[in-house]
């Protein structure tokens, strides 16, 4: 599964979430397995209150909408020799809540907030149930999101350091950067080279398989390197508004990453942070809320 790819489990049914315009889209496709199988979308979308529905969401959201072919089909709707596809709704009104995945995980696919109104329509306790484990993914992704790049906030709340295990199992390539490099290096690999003493490209050279996966250097990092990364980017951001040149932003993003590491890789504090499951970091970080 790819990372752009989520899934949540509702009574058996495996539901997978993807990414679209940095929104979250769910599969009306799966959601539909839970009732029965086929032509169920074909008799959603055919009802007069789901376009209805969709036609208001498109509203709000799509300055692209096309009015007036929704007008004609409202008027349209409600007659028993009325029907419409997914493919239809898109292409007559140029819609954006409702999409078709092509490949591996492929389906009909629509906004969080249609799938749930397709909930309803499939039954209310359904409806709950696949908001409730969509919440809790996204309680997940927002506690990891706030581990990677907020880090410095639960530090700071904690009044501790964060120490975890070296990551095993991949190899860090050991490389000399001359300073012809340097010149050419883009922002984010000067970080790289900086923290992890390597690029990003060849990092992935030295570890394939998990660069296949879509993997990167960055994802797997230790908690420590993250804060450390977050820090090095502030600095490097004011260095360039100060107009230090690349040669001195460098070498001043070195120094500091290793001393913080350093820092930081002495105290042990929080061994449960350790990724032990999804749920490790949002348990230790209530337990903090009531420090």
């Amino acid at each position: 599964m790819d990372k752009t790819t989520k899934k949540i489990k509702v009574e058996d049914t495996i539901i997978h979430i993807t990414q679209h315009n940095k929104e979250d889209y769910i599969s009306l496709t799966d959601m539909l397995k839970h009732k029965e199988s086929g032509g169920l979308i074909f008799k959603w979308l055919s009802n007069k209150n789901t376009i209805e529905f969709l036609g208001v969401w498109e509203k709000i959201y799509n300055p692209n909408f096309n009015y007036t072919e929704f007008g004609v089909i409202m008027q349209e709707a409600g007659v028993n020799r009325f029907t419409m596809s997914v493919k239809q709704w898109i292409e007559r009104t140029n819609a954006i809540g409702i999409i078709a995945k092509a490949g591996r995980y492929g389906g009909t696919y629509a906004h969080k907030d249609i799938a749930f109104e397709l909930g309803t329509w499939i039954s209310p306790e359904f409806k709950l149930l696949v908001i409730r484990e969509f919440q809790r993914l996204k309680e997940i992704e927002s506690n990891q999101y706030n581990l990677e790049w907020n880090v410095k906030r639960i530090l700071s709340k904690a009044n501790y350091h964060i120490h975890t295990d070296a990551i095993k199992n991949y190899i860090l390539p050991q490389k000399d950067y001359d300073k012809e490099w340097l010149i050419y290096a883009e922002e984010a690999d000067l970080l790289n080279v900086a923290l992890f003493k390597c690029t990003a490209k060849d990092w992935r050279e030295a570890n394939p398989e998990l660069a296949k996966k879509g993997m990167n250097i960055r994802d797997i990092a230790s908690i420590n390197e993250l804060a450390v990364l977050s820090n090095l980017e502030t600095l490097n951001a004011e260095m360039i508004s100060n107009g230090l040149d690349k040669a001195d932003r460098y070498k001043r993003l070195r120094e500091i990453s290793e001393y913080q590491l350093l820092i930081m890789n002495e105290k042990d504090f929080m061994k449960a942070l350790k990724k032990l499951n999804d749920k490790v970091h949002i348990e230790n970080q209530n337990k903090l809320d009531k420090r």
